[in-house]
Order: C-alpha cells, then structure tokens, then sequence
C-alpha cells in the first residue's frame, strides 16, 4: 500500500448554504450564509464568493452582524464558539469559548457586549430535547482567544430553531415560540408572558408554531403555522388583554416570516415557493413573487430594504431587488436533495470543463470547479415544477455526454400509484450560436421498464455516433444518429435490439476505440460488436450479479474490470478471453480516467470510504488512503486538466493529467497535491476580488488609471495616455477608494473636494501658458546676443592670428552656447544665504 503526505484530499466546492438564514451587510454589498463548518460571503453584485471563513471545527448554526460595528459579524457553532470576523478582509478578530453546543445566536443594539445564544439545557438527558436562551456577556481582552464564563439563563425550554426566537422593537423584548406555546419577555420588567393555542381549531388545521417575526416599530408580533395560517399578535403585555387577527394564503406550513425594515410590509414564504407581500395594517392587499424554484425556507431582507434574499430546499439562494422586482442572481450548490435517490453520475462537459448533475427539480446544473459557481441550468423536463408534497413528476435520472460534447442524453421518468412507469429518452445537440443544448430528437417509451445504464461511444474518429441504453426489460438498445437530409436535420433511431437468454442487463460500457461493447446481465459479461452487432464471447464469474463495467484505456485497453454484489473485483483479458485477477473488495464505485491508465476504486467498510488508485496491469496500487472520508462515495468523475503537470515522484504522477473528484453528503472534494491547490487558490482569489468591485464611476475612473499604468511600456499605450490624461486629483481619488468609510469625513465636505480635484484651473494654465512664453523670449534674448559676442571676439582672435601663430596658440579656447547659457543662469540665482552663512 502506498500512501503519500503529498497528496491530500481538499473541499473544492458545494456546500450546504439553506441550512441557517443568510445575512445581508447594512451597504448591502455582501451576503453572508453559514456552509458547513465556514461562513461564505457573497458579492451580491457579481454573486461571487469573496470571502470563506473558515475556524470552526463544526458545523456552523447562525451569523449576525454586530450590531455597534457593522464591518464585523458573529458565527456561533457546535463546536461551542462563538467567532467575530471581519468578513470584509477575511480576518478573525476574536474567539469566545461557551462551553457548549450553540444551536442559534441572537443580538441587539439595546444590549452592547452582550449575545445571546441557545444551548441544551444543562443535566437534559433527552438527547437534547430542552434548549434554553443564555446571555454571554462578552469580557473585553486584548487576547483572540477569550473564555466567556459570564452566562445567564433567559428563557428555558425554547426550540432550537433560530427562526422560533426573535427580538422585538430592538431588543425591549424577545419572543419565542415552541410547539403550542408563545413566550414573550420584557427585559426592564424582567417579567414573561406566556400564550397558548389549543392543538388543533375547528376547521382541523394544526395551530404548531413554525416561525416568529417582531415589527420594528410597534408591539406587534407575527406568527406562522403549520396550517399556513399567520397570527398577528398585539397587547401581548397584558396576560389577557391580548388579541390576535389571523391572515391566510399559504396551504402548508409557513417556514419563514419577516418583517422589512420600516415595518410597512411582512414576507412570508412556504412550499408553494411564492414570496407573499403583505401591507401591514393592510393585509387585504398583498403582492406575490411567484415561481422561484423551491420551497422557501427562510427569508432575509437588507437593512436599506433594498434587496430581499430567499432560501430554498434545493440549497439555492435567490435576491431579489425591491425597485425591479426580479431575480438578480440564483446560487445552487450541488448537493442531492433531501430524501432524493435517484440521479444522474457526476459528469464532465468537454466543451466547457464543467461539472453537470442534478439541479433543479427536472433540470441539469453545469457548474464551475474553479470558480465554485452555477453557471447555468437545462431545463430537460420542460414542464412546470409543481410545489405539492406527495405528488410524483418527472425527474432526470440518467445523463451522459459523448466524447467531443456535441450531443447530451437524458432519461425522465414519472412513476405514479397505479399507473406504468413513464419514460422519456431525449437527445440534445450543441448550438454553436446560442452556446447551449438544443433539444433534438425525445424518444418516448425507449424501454418497457427502467432504464438501468446509458453510455456513448467514445471514439472520436468514428463516423457514426452511437448511444446505447439498457433496461430491465431484458434488453439493450443501439440508437444511431442517421444522416441529415436536405429538409430535416439530423435525427436518432434505434439500430439494434440485444438480449441474453432472458436475463437483466444492470451495466454497459464502449472500448476506448468503439470497437467493443460489454452489457452485463446479472453475472454473465458479454461482450459485443458494433459494427456487426455479433456477440463476440461471454466471460462468467462466481454467482451474484455485476455492478460496474469498466474498460482499460491507452496500453491497458485489453483488460475488462468489474464489480459484484460479492464483494468481488475482477479483471479480464479480453485477448485470452479468460479472468486475469481478482480481489476481494466491496467496491461502491469504479472508473477510469480517459487521458490514462489508471482507475480508482471506492471502498465502503465501518461508515467509511476507502480510496485505490491503480493500473489493471500491476498488482500494486499506485495510491491509498483509508477513509478518504465519512459515509458512501456514490458518485465520482475524472477531470482533466486545463495544464499537465510535471511530477517526478511515481506515486503522484496519476494526478499530473486529471484530477479526481468525488461527491459527499455535503459538498465535492478532489484528490490535489498541495502546491497545485495553493496556486490554484491565490489565482482564483485574485480573479474573484477584481470581478467583486461594482462598475461606479469611481471604479472606471481608477479602473483607467490602472490600464494606463500597466501599459506604460508600450508606446502605443503611451501615446493613447498622452492624448487622454487623467485629472489632477487622481491620487487624491485613489487615496479616497482606499479609506476605510468608517475613518472619512462627512459626505458634504468629500463631495466639494472630489469635485475640486477633478476640475482644472484655467488661470494655472494661462500662467503656466504665459510663463513658458516668457521663458522662451528669454532664451531668444539670450541667443542673440551670445552670438554679438562670439562675433565681437572673433575680430581679435582672427588679429592675433594674422600677428604672430604663437599668441593664436596661447590664447583660451571659446565657450559653446550651452556653456554660456549655463553660465547666465548660475549668475541670475540667489546666492545671498552664503553671505550670511559666512558672516555667522
């Protein structure tokens, strides 16, 4: 076994970002949500990641903004710390130590230096079943590593949901809801009040709290419901003078309620993925924001009440702008929805070296490795997504790309109580205009039954594209793309129907060069010609079937492996026709990288996963490591690099080509070495802080500046920067982009200065103008009579001369012109500082 420190597993990209409510900053500049165990800052003007803010060493349950300091921002987790960030540079600033598992965090501008946090109740031996509110009160060291040990109980036995505890009118109250029960406490009277809701009303809706928001201003508090109904509550500081009315949209479980800054208008949302506006004290009149992709599971509204952000189950993020009332940007990081099991492998467009699976409820996602980014989604289904618990609609469960990109297949199915599968085959060619798929040819019905394997041949050099597909149905299917005609372009029929003696093909897999396809039907591997559709030979193993197929590639393109339920890995030499090893392995997953040798193999045993890297011609593993991670990989994919690296260590040198990425509960991690990965990362750091800078004025301005400065050497460059100059005061300009705002003047004064710089003084220039003038006067002044002088002195010259060639000799040589008018100058400075420098 061979194991290098070398080469390290790394998170690369996706994470879980709608388990908490995300945050947005009071400039509504950044977006801040809680991902796994860091808090990741957003660009809400080019939904780039900034920032991720890594310290914890659990998962992370809340982020807040400080409420005295709006640059920096708190993230509690389970790991029982509570850490304050500068999220604007990516610094921590300070840990508090709790002690105990922090479930939510809470703060407001009443209470300075102190947070509150939920906690299980001490000696609770239920699992955790009881939490309570404590106030941390924040000491104040130099230290970044700071004990809290200043803790008081609030309010005990609350919900740990953050959305169940919220504070009302800034801090004067908090309220706080937890199964039938609303709590209400007023800090200066240190009293609670408690309302209660029988279980369900007359009409058998269930009254179960599910979310709670506070109105800004006045004592108002609402409350959502498992029965979609919102509860408005008033007079909550009289134990029975309380009233509540009830408003009524939703028909399921409002998950999310919150108020708008003024306090004009209350967002809820549910399953239904609408966003409902309601007007306060108005609330016959309320506006919807339909269709926004997923149930919404919390709602954040910016302190300016500009943007709105939604998050969804399909861990997707939508902000929407409140002026223009539309979607500004859509974040979905890759992740299996909850409870799905079904779903495509993960793949790699050879066009644009993305990674593409599941997205959207009927939709293929083509995400960004490098950048961590969506960059857009395929609508397969082409049909609405209906937002209805318990209701069965299609979903792409089979996906596969040919070798150059040019065409995409899919497979949809619905399956229904009482009624036949429904299956959908559709093949999508490459648009070179619109630079996405365009749907070709849909194949109703492909198979009888389940579609059980899909693959393309891989040879790029072949003539004929070819997809084949198999079913439970007992058969194997060859679909050809037939020629273009001059009316019809081109289009897919099936070429060939296979089976084997009545048995269910689980797998199929194309040779390297097209010439070989092997489908296998339980435990029996049969191997096949394309091009006569002849079967070739048949290769058995011991009993129980076959998971995996998977050909060798460039010198290994002899070798056949496969996976069976036996926990057995087996290798075939296809020139013998006979079984060249195998080994007893429960292997979960296995592929090939197409641009070498090498194969990987994912071993599930004791909840962890197992890595090998090998080559089918050697019995020793090139690579492993033992539990690469926690739980089953169950989808994997080689990508190739944009650049080959050169290693000269023969265990690491199956990374030089491709990379491997494998995909976990929570978010996708890649096999690196670590001088790639840093590399790798300040590039990308680099590029993602240039895109997050908004296009301002004052951006272009300093923006021209920098292309000017960088194009300094060219001369072309140089003669375009003389024909536009820049104003006087750009220093001043960039020293003003580089200030914190927190350390700047007022707005009045930096506005007059601003403008001031930019402007340019016509009485400079006409001085500047007449001096020159002057100058050039001057100098001609002078010209002309140095030459009456060079004349006067060459009369002389020229006498001595003619008298005697020994005076000629002697004589001193003349002065040039740059001489004398050197000498004039000297002449006309000040020099009268010596004279009293000599007399002291």
């Amino acid at each position: 076994m061979v194991e290098h420190g070398d080469i390290r597993v790394v998170h690369r990209g996706g994470s879980k970002i709608n388990f908490r409510k995300p945050v947005i900053t009071n400039d509504s500049r950044f977006l801040l949500c809680a991902s796994g165990e860091s808090v990741k800052v957003f660009s809400t003007s080019t939904e780039e990641c900034i920032h991720d803010l890594r310290g914890h060493t659990d998962l992370v349950t809340g982020v807040l903004i400080k409420p005295s300091n709006h640059l920096q921002a708190f993230s509690c987790s389970a790991d029982g710390t509570v850490r304050l960030w500068d999220f604007t540079d990516g610094i921590l600033i300070k840990t508090y130590v709790i002690g105990y598992p922090i479930f939510s965090i809470h703060a407001s501008p009443h209470h300075e230096g102190v947070i509150f946090v939920v906690t299980p109740m001490q000696g609770d031996k239920r699992s955790g079943e009881l939490f309570q509110l404590v106030a941390v009160h924040l000491p104040q060291s130099g230290d970044q590593l700071v004990e809290a040990r200043e803790l008081s109980a609030v309010l005990t036995g609350i919900s740990s949901n953050p959305a169940a505890t919220v504070f009302g009118r800034g801090g004067e109250y908090i309220a706080s809801a937890n199964g039938l029960q609303l709590e209400v406490y007023f800090f200066k009277k240190q009293k609670a009040y408690r309302f209660s809701l029988k279980e369900d009303n007359k009409k058998g809706g269930k009254n179960t709290f599910t979310c709670v928001a506070c109105h800004p201003n006045d004592d108002c508090i609402a409350t959502g419901h498992e029965d979609g109904k919102i509860r408005l509550w008033r007079n909550f500081n009289h134990k029975k003078e309380y009233t509540y009315s009830t408003l009524h949209w939703h028909h399921s479980a409002v998950s999310s309620l919150s108020f708008t800054p003024e306090g004009t208008n209350l967002l809820s949302g549910g399953i239904e993925s609408v966003l409902v506006q309601w007007r306060y004290n108005q609330e016959n009149q309320r506006d919807f924001l339909p269709r926004l992709g997923a149930a919404i599971t919390h709602i954040a509204v910016s302190p300016d009440g500009a943007l709105y952000c939604t998050s969804h189950s399909d861990n997707s993020k939508e902000l929407t702008s409140v002026i223009e009332s539309k979607p500004l940007f859509l974040t979905l990081l890759f992740r299996p929805r909850a409870g799905e099991s079904v779903g495509t492998d993960l793949m790699i467009d050879p066009r644009s070296k993305s990674l593409v699976l599941n997205g959207k409820p009927g939709h293929l996602q083509f995400y960004s490795l490098q950048r961590d980014k969506l960059l857009y989604n395929l609508d397969i289904v082409q049909q609405e997504y209906i937002h209805e618990s318990g209701l069965q609609q299609f979903e792409v469960v089979k996906a596969a790309f040919d070798a150059s990109g040019n065409w995409l297949a899919t497979v949809e199915e619905r399956k229904q109580k009482g009624a036949e599968l429904e299956l959908n085959l559709k093949l999508w060619a490459f648009d070179e205009q619109t630079q996405s798929f365009v749907l070709n040819t849909t194949i109703s019905a492909p198979h009888e039954a389940q579609i059980t394997g899909m693959c393309f041949s891989h040879a790029t050099d072949s003539q004929t594209t070819m997809l084949v597909s198999t079913s439970k149905d007992g058969h194997f299917k060859a679909w050809q793309l037939a020629a273009q005609s001059q009316t019809d372009g081109p289009s897919w029929s099936c070429d060939f129907v296979g089976a084997y003696h009545g048995l269910v093909p689980e797998c199929c897999s194309f040779s390297a060069d097209g010439s070989l396809l092997a489908v296998s039907f339980q435990e029996v591997v049969t191997v096949w010609s394309p091009a006569s559709w002849e079967l070739l030979t048949t290769l058995s193993q011991p009993p129980k079937a076959i998971r995996n197929l998977c050909f060798g590639r460039l010198s290994c393109s002899k070798y056949l492996l496969g996976t069976t339920d036996s926990n057995l890995l087996c290798c075939w030499n296809l020139l013998t026709c006979s079984l060249e090893w195998s080994t007893s392995m429960d292997v979960s997953l296995l592929l090939a990288d197409p641009l070498s040798e090498n194969m990987a193999a994912f071993c599930c045993q004791a909840g962890c996963t197992d890595l090998f890297v090998f080559k089918p011609s050697e019995p020793r593993p090139l690579f492993s490591q033992k539990a690469v991670c926690s739980g089953m990989v169950t989808r994997a994919v080689f990508a190739p690099r944009e650049e080959m690296l050169e290693s000269c260590e023969e265990s690491s040198q199956w990374l030089n080509r491709s990379q491997l990425y494998f995909l976990t509960q929570y978010m996708v991690n890649n096999t690196n070495r670590s001088a790639v990965k840093e590399k790798k990362s300040a590039v990308s750091k680099r590029l993602v802080i240039d895109d997050s800078v908004a296009m301002t004025p004052f951006y272009l301005l300093l923006g021209k500046h920098r292309q000017q400065q960088q194009g300094g050497d060219d001369p072309q460059s140089g003669v375009s920067a003389e024909r536009t100059p820049l104003p006087q005061g750009s220093v001043a300009i960039k020293e003003l982009l580089q200030t914190p705002a927190h350390v700047l003047p007022s707005t009045s004064f930096l506005c007059s200065m601003f403008v001031q710089s930019l402007l340019i003084s016509v009485t400079d220039s006409r001085e500047e103008s007449k001096h020159a003038e002057e100058e050039m006067e001057s100098e001609k002044e002078e010209e002309d009579s140095e030459e009456e002088i060079e004349s006067s002195r060459t009369r002389p010259e020229q006498q001595a001369a003619v008298g005697g060639g020994e005076a000629a000799e002697s004589a001193a040589p003349a002065m040039t012109k740059a001489q004398v008018r050197e000498l004039r100058r000297v002449k006309k400075l000040d020099h009268s500082w010596l004279a009293g420098l000599l007399d002291s």
